[in-house]
């Protein structure tokens, strides 16, 4: 080999290549974790003659600028010098000499995802995993599938015939509502909280900026050092936390300081709604043209049932061009049979309101405006949760792990807070606004 592993790169190592399944390496920012993992898939490669494996990230922008034009030339240049590789710059995918190939994705789209997975993998290797949904996730791995034979001098060394199929995860790790807690730490099925029947197939460690020390300037562990006390966490310790501080929604029930329990979204979960007396879809626009190259479309179904009480029935959330978002907002409001689509109004014009016209002019709709900050607008929404006023029919892991990162001073998940915002604008619209008007005629 051309470069020399650190110690806990080589105990990475032995993990990727043990008995489970699924291997997730979590930790620090620049500990070294996608390197560890680029190497191990690139080498399964190699054992494996004609098999394919798939590296993948949210957003297949991030997946080519990171993994494609970093991270994999640099893998091959220091541990595989002597590999000669073709690049397909128009698929983007590495073959082999071997016939093997490792295909670069983006999971930031169902239907890109069902374009991509067209074929079966022997390795899929989800990165920056903190980032990707876990309907992503469940949708990827349904194609970790393919059998292949292993390289007839490797299947003599192991006593195997093909090569084993293995689901790599890294991340940053954020809160523990995030699926990778759920499933690598708690060992339950992400949204059901079921006990895993398999808990051995999920492994995981811990690699830290520290154990990659070699590699990284002094200086910066100067910059993790100025960090606050919860990026800290996050990115120089590899913890998850365990509730973000102010958070405007929790899992779990909190006491307030004069003794009353405040419900957690657990506690508001039920299995069906009631009749429902008004139902609006919500949608918080984001600019994107559906490339991956912005952040999603907020969409969330909710409804005031005839007990006047507020249910979330459905996030249909999307990364489309504005024609598919938009059809997809119609097709929620007639299948819920909703009374009104709610939209911002944004980036200086109606673009919102045109976009669900195009898609059936025969849709209600109701314009909103952005008058106040997101953390402004989502905190008596909060407030109605508080109360028990608000209720989820199921679980919505992507949406509830947005709200459990927003606070009264602003959002600190990753990217925006799409979800949780069109579901402000829904609740807004269905348990708020009529006391904002009678407090305008007043």
């Amino acid at each position: 080999m051309a470069v020399q592993l650190t110690p806990k790169q080589r105990e990475a190592n032995r993990l990727l290549g043990g008995p489970a399944r699924n291997i997730m390496l979590r930790g620090g920012s620049r500990s070294g974790k996608t390197f560890i993992l680029v190497r191990a898939l690139i080498q399964r490669a190699l054992n494996a003659p004609g098999s394919r494996h798939a590296i993948f990230r949210f957003r297949f922008n991030h997946a080519k600028t990171s993994v494609w034009s970093d991270t994999l030339p640099k893998v091959l240049k220091l541990c595989f010098p002597d590999l000669r590789v073709r690049f397909d710059k128009t698929d983007f995918y590495v073959e082999l000499p071997n016939d093997s190939q490792i295909w670069i994705a983006g999971l930031d789209d169902k239907e890109r995802v069902e374009k991509i997975l067209g074929q079966e993998y022997a390795t899929l290797y989800f990165n920056e995993s903190s980032q990707i949904p876990w309907a992503s996730v469940e949708t990827a791995m349904s194609r970790l599938a393919q059998k292949c034979e292993l390289a007839p001098e490797i299947s003599e060394a192991t006593g195997r015939a093909y090569i084993a199929l293995k689901a790599y995860f890294d991340c940053n790790p954020p809160s523990k509502l995030h699926w990778s807690y759920s499933l690598f730490k708690a060992k339950m099925k992400p949204g059901t909280k079921e006990a895993l029947p398999n808990p051995d197939a999920y492994v995981e460690m811990r690699v830290n900026p520290n154990d990659n020390a070699d590699n990284l300037p002094s200086e910066y562990f100067e910059v993790l050092a100025s960090m606050s006390a919860a990026k800290r966490l996050r990115f120089e310790a590899g913890e998850w936390a365990s509730e973000v501080n102010g958070a405007l929604w929790s899992l779990e029930d909190r006491k307030a300081s004069d003794g009353k329990v405040m419900p957690g979204i657990d506690s508001l979960r039920i299995a069906s709604a009631p009749e429902m007396q008004r139902i609006v879809v919500a949608v918080d626009p984001s600019g994107t043209r559906g490339d991956g190259g912005g952040d999603d479309i907020g969409i969330v179904v909710a409804g005031k049932g005839v007990d006047g009480q507020a249910y979330v029935l459905e996030d249909g959330t999307c990364q489309m061009s504005p024609e598919g978002w938009g059809r997809r907002s119609v097709d929620l409001y007639h299948r819920w049979n909703a009374d009104r689509i709610v939209g911002e109004r944004n980036y200086g014009g109606d673009m919102v309101r045109f976009t669900v016209a195009t898609a059936d002019k025969q849709a209600a709709f109701k314009e909103v405006v952005a008058s106040r900050g997101k953390a402004v607008r989502a905190e008596p929404i909060s407030a109605l949760y508080e109360q028990g006023k608000v209720h989820h029919v199921g679980t919505f892991a992507d949406l509830e792990d947005q709200m459990c990162n927003f606070t009264a001073s602003g959002y600190i998940g990753e990217g925006s807070p799409d979800r949780a915002d069109a579901l402000v604008w829904a609740l807004t619209e269905l348990m708020l606004e009529h006391k904002a008007t009678a407090q305008v005629f007043l």
